[in-house]
């Protein structure tokens, strides 16, 4: 490839961000509560991160299980905090109860980012049509990633899909990177780096126990292996 692929490792706290960067990590997301499939830290948890690592970190901006935006102003408010405390890039995603993207909610948290870079995440594969809504985010401030399996059943599912819209990468709707994540497992790789996705998502697959237990840095590492260097 002709330039290194991005290996983002999702971390809970100060020891999973250590980790994640002594195993070859290009960059963090940051989340709590991961029953909820991950939402929002807490500002002491990211400045505390921020402060141990020197790799990108990106905050997850989500206040219960779901994809309902709940109260944008409430958001818009930690989004204002976690940059006060340093935080400089974000992730966001939020659909309507017809599975359309929750345009509103999503112009008003971004436009708080202020040009900060952000990633839309897996609510795209709830989406009732993931191409209409990336034609309607198109051209918003700041997004630049995509985080998405393809499928709300994960990357085993969804592989078509991926690979579709790999293709279309640089057309309208199409210019963000694509950020695989949700079930990838290393066999998945060299299939996704031929298609040219350079972008790769791991949680559990960090973890060698669990959810109960840390990032390891040699999980991580075998992946950075596998991406290349």
């Amino acid at each position: 490839m002709s330039k290194r692929a991005v290996l983002e490792v999702i971390a809970l706290d100060v020891e999973d961000a250590v980790a994640a960067q002594a195993g070859g990590a290009d960059r963090l997301e940051l989340v709590t509560d991961m029953a909820a499939d991950g939402l929002t830290p807490s500002a002491a948890t990211v400045a505390a991160i921020r402060a141990a690592v020197d790799i990108d970190v990106r905050v997850m901006l989500r206040l219960a299980d779901g994809f309902a935006a709940g109260d944008a102003e409430r958001l818009v408010r930690i989004a204002d905090e976690m940059r006060g405390i340093g935080a400089e890039e974000f992730v966001l995603g939020f659909l309507d109860a017809d599975g359309d993207v929750d345009l509103g909610a999503v112009e008003r948290v971004a436009g708080a980012l202020e040009g900060c870079r952000w990633t839309f995440h897996r609510a795209i594969d709830r989406a009732a049509d993931r191409g209409a809504l990336r034609k309607q985010l198109a051209d918003l401030s700041g997004l630049d990633t995509y985080l998405t399996a393809g499928a709300a059943g994960g990357v085993d599912e969804g592989l078509p899909v991926l690979l579709a819209e790999a293709r279309r990468r640089g057309e309208p709707g199409y210019q963000q990177q694509l950020l695989v994540g949700g079930g990838l497992r290393l066999d998945h790789v060299p299939t996704l780096l031929e298609a040219g996705i350079d972008g790769f998502h791991i949680g559990g697959a960090a973890r060698p126990d669990g959810w109960d237990g840390p990032v390891s840095a040699e999980a991580v590492a075998e992946w950075r292996r596998v991406l290349g260097d």
